[in-house]
Order: structure tokens, then C-alpha cells, then sequence
């Protein structure tokens, strides 16, 4: 397939700029491959289609703030570093991207926190990515929690809020897992209230860790397909994870992935007898059609951009494509809110 049969044009008033409050009260389109049966349905009613023993595989990373503003020396220019991933703690040595990128070369140094610390660019990586050192002496994490503003995607056309710290965060999100600068946007409808009705059926989580990063702000340059290459993601499957997924596997229940960075993380650690083994290490994995997805067989997702890895994925998973694309013409015409903030679709 090419990359030219996957793009639309989504309406700017269909892109949500906030949640739905409260979340799981966001809509829910579920489609049934089988019957090919299209229902229009709130989120909170997909307890409704779960089964005592089925298993909800979840993305515990947490966003952190990774959207900095700084000076550059000298000049004051206004400079925005987006922080993409640690490389070396001691160091303090990050991936960044900076815009406006024609302005930031090795050597540079960028103010933050009213000119209390700076980084340096020391190397050179894509057209905005640099490599930077940090001179900041105390813990670092810290002062970007404070001073970092959530990496809305430039979609949503508005300012990050400090609500956006808590709403643009799923609540399976781990203090202990932080590394992501976006959720796993599916994650993003559950809610206690829900979980706690999921429990009562004997639905089981079983959470995962995905760094999500660079790639999901990037767009697919290429029309082949299969030329196209992922960035590397970190992940980590656990024992305990893994024994809950086989564990329904083995007894035919079924198992729902939140979302693509799940996707990625189960569909890298198959074994040839078609269980998940324990695993950490980083993905490059790209999902695209035609696809035969080997562990989850149910998916909730939310509606994605043209032409991106996710909207891939969800035509891989429905294995249709005209479909899919009349599913989001649907969505367009019954006022469903499309991308980050949006509503759902579940899979099944």
C-alpha cells in the first residue's frame, strides 16, 4: 500500500482541544470485524463487552513536561527545546529538538529559569535535533517538572495549561516509569470510577512500559511503505505482565491493547509459540497493512492524523481499509472529536 491512500482532510472544529469530562464519558465508536457492525457508544459501556478473565494491556509510562523555553546567550532569541530522552545522567546529557532549529549551532548556549542554568549543544543529530549538555547541579528532573510545559501536539491550537500536567496523562501512568512526552491518548479515557467497575467483572490489568517519543510528532515522508523506519522506542514487558497475558491467551480470553505503543511493545516480544515473553530493549517496530497481529485481538485506539503510523495500524488491525476510512467519514458527520484529546474506537 502507499503512503498517498491513507491521507484526508479532518475538519479544524472535529479536533478536540481538551479530555472529555469526565473521561470515560467520551464517545466510543466499536467496530465488529466479524458482522461488520457499527455501534455508536459512550467509553464507559465498553465494561459491557469485557468478560471475567480478559486482560487490558495498558502503557504505564508518564509524560513529563519535556517542552522548555530558553534564550539563547547573546542574542535573547526565544528559543524552544523539546526534550526527547536521557542519554546520560551523570552528564546530564539529553536528544533534544530546538526551534527555531537555523538559529541553534554546536557551541550555543541556551538560558532557562530566568538565566539560573543553561544547556550547550554539542553535537548535531536530524535537521532540529541536537545532542545537549545541561549545567544545572542539582536534580534536574525537578526543575523540568517545574518549569516544562506539556508537548501538546501543534494540532491543538491553544497554550498548555498546568491542567494539561494532569490531563494529557493517563491514570496508569507510573511516578517510577517517566519517559514518555506523550501518552498512550486511548489511555487517556479510563478513569477510577471505570477501573473499579473493570475490577468487579474480574477484568485484569496488566501494565507495560513504551517510551513514547520523537516519532509520534513525526509525519511519514515516504510513499513506499515499506521504506518508511520508526524511531527506536524504549520498552519493558515484565514477568508478571507477560504470565497475565498468557495466562488469558491459554484460556481463549480475550486481550485488549490501549493503544499503539502496546501494539508495538507485544508485537516485538512474540515467541514462535505465540505467547509474550518478558522483555526490555528498544523497537523500531512499524505496523502497517497488510499485518497479522499475533497477541491482541481486541484494540481501543482513538481516531489518528492522515496518513500517520497509528491511523496504519488501526487499517492493519480492522484489515480493511475502505472501512476504516468510512468509519472516520461517520465519525466526521456525528460529531466525534478527533486525534490526542478525542474520542475512541474500539476493535473487536
Amino acid at each position: 500500500m502507499k503512503l498517498s491512500e491513507f491521507k484526508f482532510s479532518v475538519p479544524r472544529t472535529a479536533v478536540a482541544k481538551y479530555p472529555a469530562d469526565p473521561r470515560e464519558n467520551a464517545k466510543m465508536m466499536v467496530i465488529n470485524r466479524e458482522t461488520g457492525e457499527v455501534e455508536d457508544k459512550q467509553f464507559k459501556n465498553i465494561v459491557s463487552y469485557m468478560q471475567k478473565g480478559d486482560v487490558i494491556v495498558v502503557n504505564e509510562s508518564k509524560v513529563f513536561p519535556a517542552r522548555l523555553f530558553g534564550k539563547k546567550e547573546k542574542t535573547n532569541a526565544k528559543i524552544e527545546v523539546m526534550l526527547l530522552r536521557e542519554l546520560k545522567a551523570a552528564e546530564r546529557i539529553w536528544d533534544v529538538l530546538v526551534e527555531p532549529a537555523r538559529k541553534v549551532r554546536i557551541g550555543n548556549k541556551i538560558y532557562f529559569d530566568d538565566g539560573n542554568f543553561y544547556c550547550e549543544i554539542i553535537d548535531n543529530t536530524t535537521s532540529r535535533g541536537r545532542t545537549v549538555r545541561f549545567s544545572y547541579e542539582g536534580d534536574l528532573h525537578e526543575v523540568i517538572e517545574r518549569i516544562g510545559q506539556m508537548p501538546l501536539p501543534e494540532y491543538i491550537k491553544r497554550e498548555p495549561t498546568e491542567e494539561d500536567k494532569e490531563s494529557y496523562q493517563s491514570i496508569f501512568a507510573n511516578p517510577d516509569k517517566v519517559g514518555s512526552i506523550a501518552p498512550a491518548t486511548s489511555g487517556l479515557h479510563f478513569s477510577k470510577k471505570l477501573l473499579k467497575a473493570l475490577e468487579k467483572k474480574g477484568v485484569q490489568i496488566a501494565p507495560i512500559q513504551l517510551n513514547i517519543g520523537q516519532g509520534v510528532f513525526e509525519t511519514i515522508e515516504v510513499e513506499d511503505l515499506t521504506k518508511h523506519r520508526m524511531y527506536s522506542e524504549y520498552f519493558e514487558i515484565t514477568k508478571s505482565s507477560a504470565d497475565t497475558i498468557n495466562k488469558a491467551l491459554k484460556a481463549k480470553k480475550n486481550v485488549y491493547a490501549v493503544g499503539c505503543s502496546v501494539v508495538r511493545a507485544l508485537e516485538s516480544s512474540v515467541l514462535t509459540s505465540g505467547i509474550v515473553k518478558p522483555n526490555k530493549g528498544w523497537t523500531d517496530k512499524f505496523v502497517h497493512p497488510p499485518y497479522e497481529f499475533k497477541i491482541a485481538n481486541r484494540f481501543i485506539t482513538n481516531f489518528h492524523t492522515p496518513a500517520s503510523p497509528g491511523l496504519l495500524m488501526a487499517t492493519a488491525f480492522l484489515g480493511d481499509k475502505e472501512e476504516l476510512f468510512k468509519a472516520y467519514k461517520r465519525a466526521a458527520k456525528t460529531d466525534y472529536r478527533f486525534f490526542a484529546y478525542g474520542d475512541a474506537m474500539l476493535i473487536i
